[in-house]
């Protein structure tokens, strides 16, 4: 899987790469529109919309934020079924794969929607957690700075860091093998990063710079030499950020919206 005729013509890797780009980049202009629409920002965590919509944002959200990060392991993915179709074997076409990843990612945004809309249902009902909404989002930052330093963190990275080890140690051969080796990454991409989704919420859930700096670093923490030691500082930065927003709600910056939208 690993000899010079796994790899896909130059052609064909440009073009995998073109086409994750302009998806991304669509996604990117759609979410910039939707966060123009009126009524988006105060809305609460669902932001007032149905599941179907919310969870076709949520979508382009990934989309966005988890394709350009995942650009390597899909390319490696491509760069060994390239060489069975070159030897003239049964291959899988690379949509198989990314299919599956968006599927993991998508039932992660149903779960999402259905405790934010648990979450606005009793923020109606108890004063409190209305009156404390900004303290309750800066106690999810702190939890968030924790996750990047916790086991569970570290092994999903790992795993998101290294595609070739996940392909040699995960690979499957048909349609159904692709399609579970599709959810097994998108799992591990979903343990390495759920929680730097999660701040979204407090942060706000189509703030755009949020999203370009959450997106930033998902990409230093998987590609870069220095991932692990970015972890340790955003982990630092959040928990700093997080009590900071505990002690003083007004640094949040949507703490009058959540307060009001909850």
């Amino acid at each position: 899987m690993t000899s010079s005729r796994a790899y896909p013509l130059p052609r064909e890797r440009n073009l995998i790469l073109a086409a994750l780009s302009i998806l991304a980049a669509i996604a990117w202009a759609v979410l910039v529109w939707q966060a123009g629409s009126p009524g988006m920002v105060g809305m609460g965590p669902t932001m007032g919309l149905a599941a179907p919509l919310f969870l076709a944002i949520w979508v382009a959200m990934m989309v966005a934020m988890m394709f350009p990060t995942s650009a390597p392991m899909i390319l490696m993915f491509a760069r060994v079924q390239a060489g069975k179709r070159q030897q003239g074997v049964a291959f899988v076409p690379t949509w198989v794969f990314v299919g599956a990843y968006l599927i993991v990612w998508t039932a992660f945004g149903a779960l999402a929607f259905a405790v934010a809309v648990g979450a606005e249902q009793v923020g109606d009902q108890v004063p409190w957690l209305m009156d404390n909404a900004a303290r309750i989002g800066g106690a999810i930052l702190v939890l968030a700075g924790l996750y990047e330093l916790s086991p569970l963190k570290r092994a999903c990275l790992t795993k998101c860091r290294s595609p070739l080890s996940f392909i040699l140690s995960s690979w499957r051969d048909g349609r159904g093998g692709a399609f579970r080796m599709g959810l097994e990454h998108g799992m591990y991409c979903l343990g390495c990063c759920w929680l730097l989704f999660v701040i979204l919420f407090p942060l706000g859930v189509m703030n755009m710079a949020a999203m370009a700096v959450i997106t930033l670093l998902i990409f230093a923490e998987k590609s870069l030499p220095v991932g692990r030691r970015v972890a340790q500082a955003a982990a630092a930065a959040l928990v700093v950020y997080g009590a900071l927003v505990v002690l003083l709600p007004q640094l949040l910056p949507t703490a009058p919206s959540m307060a009001g939208g909850m």
